[in-house]
């Protein structure tokens, strides 16, 4: 199982640097700067990598009930956004609905909203890509302020985009080709019966 300390833990030794027990180091005052730069950095990096792209392991569906304060005008409903909300990925079952997003509000005019997001998941549910990218971003947020040098930070920056691109390849090859269907412009274009892929 992987937490956060471990993730840092090995960002830190692939720069050739003690790793950390914790990141509250009080009993270990040598690794204190090491473990309070990894507790300030690591929910930034977090977030940012999350965000990036539309990991399988951090998407949730989620069905929203309305909110009891309506819009005050322009919507019917209003739908606040989960806890634990990093990106909105889609809305609505199969074809996208009709919103606006005002803050931590979803406004709409349908009383449901099916809700497909990237959550900020805890680092058990991270896949094995995931936790090498992770792992790599802070290695990159760590290289200048452990070694002091903008080169291995440089070298870092460029594994981490090789990576990150092996990483996407990899998980869109889980996933089957989409269908394409119903669409009334492919159906005038190409007849009724046309089914195509993207």
């Amino acid at each position: 199982m992987t937490s956060p300390v471990d993730i840092c833990s090995n960002a830190l030794l692939m720069l050739g640097a003690k790793p950390i027990a914790s990141f509250d180091e009080s009993a270990a005052p040598a690794n204190l700067d090491r473990a309070r730069l990894c507790a300030n950095l690591y929910p930034m990096v977090k977030a940012d990598v999350l965000r990036s792209h539309p990991w399988h392991c951090a998407i949730k569906r989620v069905q929203l009930s309305p909110d009891t304060t309506p819009p005050a005008f322009g919507y019917t409903y209003r739908f606040l956004q989960p806890a634990d909300w990093l990106r909105t990925l889609g809305v609505g079952d199969r074809c996208q609905q009709n919103y606006a997003t005002e803050g931590k509000y979803y406004l709409a005019d349908e009383a449901a909203f099916p809700l497909v997001y990237l959550a900020d998941v805890p680092e058990t549910q991270f896949d094995s890509m995931l936790v090498a990218v992770m792992t790599l971003s802070m290695a990159v947020r760590l290289a200048y302020p452990i070694t002091a040098s903008n080169t291995t930070e440089d070298a870092r920056f460029r594994e981490l985009q090789l990576l990150l691109k092996q990483a996407r390849a990899v998980q869109g090859q889980e996933d089957p080709a989409q269908q394409l269907t119903g669409s009334p412009l492919l159906s005038s274009r190409f007849g009724s019966t046309w089914i195509g892929k993207r």
